[in-house]
Parts: C-alpha cells; sequence; structure tokens
C-alpha cells in the first residue's frame, strides 16, 4: 500500500519525506517494527512509542507518525496529528479496506449491562438468520472462531482487523461493548457505528489511569452518541440528559417508565427450583408479552434494549421471544442446574456496587435464604474487601468467604481484611479457604426456595496464585461435587 491511502481520510501533517512512499504494515508495537512498516508513536501510562523512532528508523521503517517533535534521519517519512490514538484508527480502518462499512455495526456503552445485552442482541440476530460477531469483556467471536479478551474493547487495530475478519467471514453484524476508556483512547473511532446503546451508569472508573473525576466519565460516554447513527437509550436513568447532550444522532429511550418510546409494564419475578426468570407487558412503539431466562430489574432494561435495536433492524417478534426464553450469559446471572431444591447461580459480581445490585436483586424473589461466596483480588485496593465484606454481611443471609485471585497475597490475609468489613454488619459468615471447599459446603447445606450465589468469578476459568494461572472453573467444580469427585 502506499502510506496515502492510509491517510486519505485524515487531518495531518507532512514534517519531512513522502507520503507517495510504499509501506509493508501498519504496526503500533515497537517490537513488530519490520522493513517498510508504517510506526504509530503511541503515547501511553507505561510506555512512549516516540521513543523507539530511532529503533524504527534503524530496522528500516518507511514512515512514523508522532505526535510530538522528534529527531529522525532524513529519509524517514515523519507524519503528525495531533492525538496519535485517533490516528491509529483512522489508517487501521483505511488499512483493513473499511470493513465497518461492510457491516452493521452497534456499540453499547454503560456502567453495567454491556455484556449480557451484547450477548442478548446477538443470540436474536442470530436465531433470525443473520450471522453477528462480537467483541466484549468475556471473547471475541467471529462465526466459529472464540477469541478470549484482554480489554473490554481492544485496541483500534485489533478492532479493524476483527471488523475485517468477520466482513470476510460472511457475517452481516457486529455487536460490540464500548468501554468509556475505548471512548476516551480512541479505539472505536476512524467509523460511525449504525446503532449506540446506553443501558445506566453509576460512579464507576473514577481514579489514577482512569478517569479523573465523574465529569470525565459522563463525558467519555457521551462521546459514542456523537458517533452513531441511531441512539438507543435507558430514558429512566439519572445520567441519560448528561448522555445524550449534544448527540448528532436520532434518539429512541426504553426503560420502565411510560414516558419512554418503549417500556416494560406488569413485571413478574419467577421462581421455581433451580430456575430464575422475568416477565413483563411490552408498550409503546411495539406491544406484546416478553419472558428472559436471566432474573431481575437489570434484565427488564437489558432486554428492552435489545428488543428496541432488533426492532430497528426489522426482526420478528418470533425470533425475539424464542431467542430471550433460552438466552444464558456465562458468568452473568448464569444459573447452573444441581439435584437439590435450591438456586445455584454464577456472577461476575467483583466490587460492592455490583454485588449490592446482585443480592437486591436476588433478594425481591423471596428466597429462604441467599448463601454468598466470595473473595477478592490480591495486590488491589484493601477497600474493595472491606466494602464487599459489608455488602454481603447487611444482604446476604449467610456470607461465605474464600479465595479469589490471589495473586501474590496469603489468601487468609484477604480473606481476613474482607472480615473487617463482614464485622460492620450482623450478618453470619464462614470462611472456607479453598474455593471448591466452599461451593461444596454451599452445596450441602442449601435447602428448598434457597438461592446460592457464587460472586466474582463469573467467566474466567482460572485462578492466580504467584504469578501462575491455575486451571479453575466453578461449573467443573461443581460438576466434581455432584458426580462426589
Amino acid at each position: 500500500m502506499i502510506l496515502k491511502e492510509l491517510l486519505e481520510r485524515s487531518e495531518y501533517t507532512l514534517v519531512q519525506g513522502s507520503e507517495d512512499v510504499e509501506i509493508s504494515t501498519l504496526v503500533y508495537d515497537s517490537r513488530k517494527i519490520e522493513k517498510g512498516s508504517v510506526f504509530v508513536c503511541i503515547s501511553g501510562a507505561a510506555f512512549d512509542g516516540h521513543k523507539f523512532v530511532a529503533q524504527a528508523a534503524e530496522l528500516g521503517a518507511a514512515a512514523v507518525v508522532v505526535e510530538k517533535d522528534v529527531e529522525v534521519p532524513e529519509n524517514l517519512t515523519v507524519i503528525k496529528f495531533d492525538n496519535t490514538r485517533l490516528a491509529l484508527a483512522e489508517m487501521s480502518a483505511a488499512y483493513f479496506g473499511y470493513p465497518a462499512e461492510e457491516l452493521t455495526t452497534i456499540g453499547i456503552t454503560g456502567t453495567k449491562g454491556k455484556t449480557t445485552t451484547t450477548y442478548m442482541i446477538r443470540a436474536v440476530l442470530e436465531h433470525a438468520g443473520q450471522k453477528t460477531g462480537l467483541i466484549g469483556t468475556i471473547e471475541t467471536i467471529i462465526g466459529d472462531e472464540r477469541i478470549p479478551s484482554v480489554n473490554t474493547t481492544p485496541e483500534s487495530y485489533i478492532v479493524q482487523e476483527s471488523f475485517r475478519k468477520m466482513a470476510d467471514a460472511g457475517l452481516k453484524n457486529v455487536v460490540m461493548e464500548v468501554s468509556s476508556q475505548a471512548l476516551m483512547l480512541h479505539r472505536t473511532s476512524g467509523f460511525e457505528f449504525d446503532y449506540g446503546i446506553f443501558t445506566n451508569l453509576a460512579e464507576d472508573h473514577i481514579g489514577e489511569n482512569e478517569h479523573k473525576d465523574m465529569d470525565d466519565y459522563i463525558h467519555c460516554k457521551s462521546l459514542l452518541f456523537k458517533q452513531c447513527k441511531q441512539g438507543i437509550v435507558n430514558g429512566d436513568d439519572d445520567y441519560v440528559e448528561r448522555i445524550i447532550k449534544d448527540h448528532t444522532c436520532a434518539i429512541e429511550t426504553y426503560g420502565m417508565k411510560d414516558t419512554n418510546d418503549v417500556y416494560a409494564e406488569n413485571i413478574t419475578r419467577i421462581q421455581e427450583p433451580g430456575y430464575l426468570g422475568v416477565a413483563y407487558d411490552l408498550k409503546g412503539k411495539q406491544e406484546y408479552n416478553v419472558h428472559v431466562d436471566i432474573p431481575g430489574d437489570f434484565t427488564v432494561y437489558n432486554s428492552l434494549a435489545a428488543i428496541s435495536l432488533c426492532r430497528h433492524m426489522g426482526i420478528v417478534k418470533e425470533d425475539v421471544l424464542s431467542a430471550l426464553n433460552t438466552i444464558q450469559v456465562k458468568g452473568r446471572l448464569e444459573i447452573i442446574k444441581t439435584p437439590g431444591d435450591y438456586t445455584l447461580m454464577i456472577d461476575y459480581a467483583h466490587n460492592a456496587m455490583s454485588l449490592e445490585s446482585l443480592l437486591t436483586t436476588i433478594r425481591k424473589y423471596n428466597p429462604k435464604k441467599i448463601y454468598c461466596l466470595f473473595g477478592c483480588g490480591g495486590n488491589r485496593a484493601k477497600a474493595r474487601r472491606y466494602e464487599m465484606g459489608e455488602v454481603s454481611s447487611k444482604l446476604a443471609d449467610l456470607t461465605v468467604v474464600t479465595s479469589d485471585n490471589p495473586r501474590n497475597e496469603e489468601p487468609m490475609d484477604i480473606i481476613n481484611d474482607i472480615l473487617i468489613g463482614v464485622h460492620k454488619a450482623d450478618g453470619e459468615y464462614v470462611t472456607i479457604p479453598d474455593r471448591k471447599e466452599a461451593i461444596k459446603y454451599c452445596m450441602e447445606h442449601a435447602g428448598a426456595g434457597d438461592i446460592v450465589i457464587l460472586a466474582g468469578k463469573g467467566h474466567e476459568d482460572y485462578q492466580e496464585i504467584k504469578g501462575v494461572k491455575h486451571h479453575m472453573d466453578e461449573r467443573d467444580l461443581i460438576q466434581e461435587i455432584i458426580e462426589g469427585r
């Protein structure tokens, strides 16, 4: 390719050299530079790509893209952008032939609900015969290929590369989680989403290396609605007006209030041994009865978002209902079948806010007793441990404190920190450091009408100890316990 082709939709300055130079690869990792590469210098928290421009020249790079002044040999083309993360996004889109234009692109942002809503939408579209790719917290799905995720939203080059693979595989749509970090760091720049969805917003991701304050967090979330054609937003959320401020797209709302374009009435919580679900009457722009195989009020909101999107895409009611009636998302309110008369679920709740939301949701099903099993990750803020301990002690009938990913800490040190929080309330608790033994304890003691929650691990299938990830999938542990192994 010619460098000029990668820059055709961008604003930049040619500092030296020629845009007509031929390039072999587009790279942003200095370790991948080869002869003829164009190297985009990203300024990161840990590494600054600008420090590697001399190395790029030595390795035979044809050009470098910078946002700072650099000294390089005269034979190296230098392109300057105001922001090299934006440069990478726009150049990646061109490098892969603008694949987003061959797909219907659906982006979902919000504090909670992104993962579940993403899988709901994919399930409905696939059920309707539309091959749909997925990019999210758990994995990227391209046809039959599943690639475990590192970030909720990958770097822009990976996003565009995934889009290209999806388009080439004959996929029609892609649904993806769009984090506030991704919007802030231009990971989803370089194309326009066909649809943008907002689930909800609560104080989160505020702090060093994330967002400096709540205003910054809200602003970054709102960027999606300046980069999509149709916005679909939770009209009940306290922050919705700030999220859609200065939007450039059409807006449709969903929620539980009848002021929304699509809303839910007559919500019914369904509980049977080994099963929790929710049903409601859909009102507004569409009207029919909905049944979803995932419990809770958040499920109502997530399914309303999915239904609203699918209406725009012309998906018929039968496909929507059939998919929602069988949906399960790994590690998100995931019900695991057991021989007992209790209900056992796995959920990713791994901070106080998500655990409080989960326990409050489950309490509405009037269980006889809630068992809440969790641990906390090592080498992380101790405040999280105190807060989760206190929340569980207040809202669960029995807190079972165990090990999560201890990393380089001693499991009992983490457990003792959690117990400081547990003792701030008056709930009953036990400590069982071995996670399998802790799960076994819950399964042996739970009775008819009880709900057992295994919190924190969710979709993860490993336990990290002293820098090593050991295989540990709670679904396997449950099966081993049932089989007496």
